[in-house]
């Protein structure tokens, strides 16, 4: 399973958060605490929001701990908005491609998470993707994939409803396919001045996700960037966090049963 880290605030650098800490993300990808696997080096990937309105994007197939690139790349660069991601590889190839963070348009996107036997829906799964968003999937994985059907089921003005109905989707073809491995999604989407965060899973262990929020802004992490859960909140198993600038986090549970863990 990958590590990831999203912002969403007051400008500040990415080095503060993604390589400064204690138990930076940086970290986590030698040193994972809470993770099914410690290291987390099959690729890194950050996007950030600037004076543009679409993201930047950096990623890369090397470890994020041996990559100076990334390091200076974060001193220098002050964000808004960003997303910070680490891969352990869940069958698909380690390519610039298949790293996390996933940008569309405004949007960026990233998973935590698997499709059980994704290898055998592959097929019937990109078939539901709109030719138009599928001209622009470049890598293989099945995040990517869940992003562009959930792009395709309306993400741009219901992202919640958008991830239940792709999430219905997918475990609708599993069971077709008599899957019994888990499919478990937790994951976080934004448009530079929303953030939605996901933690579900069909066999109720989902990933895990925190928050914590400041008067500069609102962190969510998969596990605590300073090594203590002093300070950060768990989202519960099923839930989903929403967020807008300038306003407070609010968690709920997602609307349908179905959806959720």
């Amino acid at each position: 399973m990958c590590r990831f880290l999203a912002y969403l605030g007051e400008p500040v650098f990415l080095n503060e958060l993604v390589c400064a800490p204690t138990h930076s993300l940086v970290h986590q990808s030698l040193h994972a605490s809470e993770a099914k696997t410690e290291t987390n080096g099959d690729g890194f990937g950050i996007g950030w929001y600037g004076e543009h309105a679409e993201p930047g994007l950096y990623r890369d197939i090397c470890p994020a701990w041996s990559d100076e690139n990334l390091v200076n790349l974060c001193r220098q660069v002050r964000a808004r908005t960003f997303f910070a991601h680490v891969r352990a590889a869940t069958g698909t190839a380690t390519t610039r491609a298949n790293c996390h963070p996933f940008a569309h348009g405004r949007h960026l996107f990233m998973h935590n998470g698997q499709i059980g036997g994704y290898h055998r829906i592959k097929r019937r799964l990109e078939a539901m993707i709109p030719d138009a968003l599928y001209d622009t999937r470049r890598g293989s994985t099945d995040s990517e994939a869940l992003f562009l059907l959930a792009l395709a089921n309306g993400l741009d003005s219901d992202p919640v409803g958008a991830m239940e109905a792709t999430c219905t989707t997918v475990r609708d073809l599993m069971q077709e396919a008599h899957i019994a491995e888990a499919f478990r999604f937790t994951a976080v989407l934004t448009d530079g001045e929303s953030l939605t965060a996901f933690r579900w899973a069909c066999d109720g262990r989902p990933p895990s996700l925190y928050y914590r929020e400041s008067e500069r802004g609102l962190t969510v992490v998969s596990e605590p960037i300073d090594g203590c859960k002093e300070g950060w909140t768990i989202v519960p198993k099923g839930g989903t966090l929403r967020a807008s600038r300038g306003s407070r986090a609010v968690v709920s549970l997602p609307r349908t049963e179905r959806a959720a863990a």
